[in-house]
């Protein structure tokens, strides 16, 4: 099946104030995450159409309640304008089970090399991420072309009410992998709605 997907998303990035600024000004690029533990695997990770929660992440960041790359010294949010293009989209059901044949595969590998198969464990998610390595590798190796993108659903938080099946902290991510389908950079308005430190520093607490 085809995995272009036709239509372009707003995205926010989490990062340090002086590290959107100069990507706004052009002088730099974002640095892709390339950890054993990323959810999605190795890129640029994005909040689908979701600016308060990419403020959110990146408070705590700053008061280091999140890891990230490049230390977040003053919270700020960067958005963005990506095309899905070639996107392992996440949300529908054909391309959830692409990840159930890469587990399969990766499991009959790591075992045939007596290799213990890598655990999720809290926001470690080395399984998840080793599993969508092991989807990129098989799709080069079978000579299909590379994904651009991934997007996905992922629950977080606490129930929004009792019995709820709705988490306060519910997002779609995108983790842009081809860089060159970031079509532009913005800077989110209201910015004391979305960059409150715009014009002053983070207060600590």
């Amino acid at each position: 099946m085809s995995h272009h997907q036709p239509f372009q998303v707003t995205g926010f990035h989490s990062c340090d104030k002086d590290v959107g600024l100069a990507v706004l000004n052009g002088e730099n690029d974002l640095k892709p995450s390339n950890n054993p533990w990323d959810w999605l695997s190795g890129g640029v990770y994005f909040w689908e159409q979701n600016p308060a929660r990419a403020l959110e992440y990146a408070e705590e960041s700053a008061k280091g309640k999140q890891y990230n790359l490049i230390p977040v010294k003053t919270p700020f949010v960067l958005g963005a304008i990506i095309e899905l293009g070639n996107c392992l989209n996440l949300t529908e059901s054909q391309s959830l089970s692409i990840l159930t044949e890469a587990y399969t595969g990766l499991q009959k590998l790591n075992r045939e090399l007596g290799i213990k198969m890598p655990e999720n464990e809290g926001n470690n998610r080395a399984l998840d991420c080793a599993v969508i390595r092991y989807a990129h590798q098989s799709r080069k190796e079978s000579g299909k072309a590379s994904y651009d993108t991934i997007r996905c659903a992922f629950d977080e938080g606490a129930k929004v009410y009792p019995g709820a099946s709705f988490t306060s902290r519910h997002h779609i991510q995108i983790c842009v992998i081809n860089q060159e389908l970031i079509k532009g950079y913005f800077l989110p308005r209201p910015l004391d709605l979305f960059n409150p430190y715009l014009k002053r520093e983070l207060t600590a607490g």
